[in-house]
């Protein structure tokens, strides 16, 4: 069913909880699991700090899982490198936390909010409230 699954990850609860949620679904239908960080930072390049924080950050995460698996990690806004890699991969699944997606934040565009309405795959979005 699902060849290749997209999932944003950070240390935010409901990013773990996510990251879990998409390890699973890898692991069922035996797919593709891709885990995207977004950083920012004047310097981007590839010795800076904020870049080796979240490389960190992506492969403590990838290390719970023993299948296929890709990380990225992006000088980007969190939804639109999340969209990019689910793009550039031709992602089946985007997976995702629902934090921000009350109140105000589906007015001004949270994370959760944002891919749900760009993406061109299904979205899963995991309730952690």
């Amino acid at each position: 069913m699902f060849e290749r699954i997209v999932v944003g990850v950070s240390k935010a609860d409901s990013a773990k909880e996510a990251a879990r949620r998409a390890v699973g679904l890898a692991q069922k239908f035996d797919a593709e699991l891709h885990l995207v960080i977004a950083f920012e930072g004047t310097d981007t390049g590839p010795q800076s700090a904020s870049r080796r924080h979240a490389e960190g950050t992506v492969e403590s995460i990838a290390t719970g899982f023993s299948g296929k698996t890709f990380t990225h990690a992006l000088p980007d806004d969190p939804a639109d490198a999340i969209l990019r890699v689910a793009s550039e991969v031709n992602a089946d699944l985007i997976v995702v936390g629902n934090r921000g997606m009350r109140g105000v934040g589906r007015v001004l565009g949270s994370v959760p909010n944002n891919i749900a309405h760009k993406a061109s795959c299904s979205v899963l979005i995991v309730s952690t409230t």
